[in-house]
């Protein structure tokens, strides 16, 4: 099992590691998910984010976005690997991967997968899900 820590790391980066790391066969653990960055305008990044929460319609039921940083980060991991609803592969992937906000007690001393980098605009999924 490997655990990545997100503390300061670039989200889309950790979920394009995860996904490939999935599709091979290995166990994840993300902990520290309300601690990653989105890079880009804040202002861009919380619009789109908000259009695609509203985008819920009546009739279909749409798609239900969580706004838990936790569920922001499993949600990015399943939209890089190959259609995580319908095929075996995917799916089965999909369900190696666990993440946590803070760190557990469980890994506390395991060794960590460090991802951290310096960015200047950027936003955390905490500041994204409230």
């Amino acid at each position: 099992m490997k655990v990545i820590n997100g503390k300061g790391a670039v989200m889309g980066r950790v979920a394009a590691y995860a996904a490939k790391e999935l599709l091979k066969g290995e166990e994840i653990s993300i902990i520290n998910c309300e601690q990653m960055i989105i890079t880009g305008s804040r202002k861009n990044i919380t619009s789109e984010f908000e259009a695609t929460r509203k985008r819920v319609g009546s009739a279909q039921g749409g798609p239900k976005v969580s706004r838990m940083p936790e569920q922001i980060v499993k949600r990015t991991v399943r939209g890089m690997l190959p259609n995580a609803r319908m095929s075996g592969r995917g799916r089965n992937a999909l369900k190696k991967i666990k993440c946590y906000v803070g760190i557990p007690k469980e890994f506390e001393k395991s060794k960590m997968i460090d991802m951290s980098e310096k960015k200047s605009k950027f936003i955390t999924v905490k500041e994204l899900g409230k």
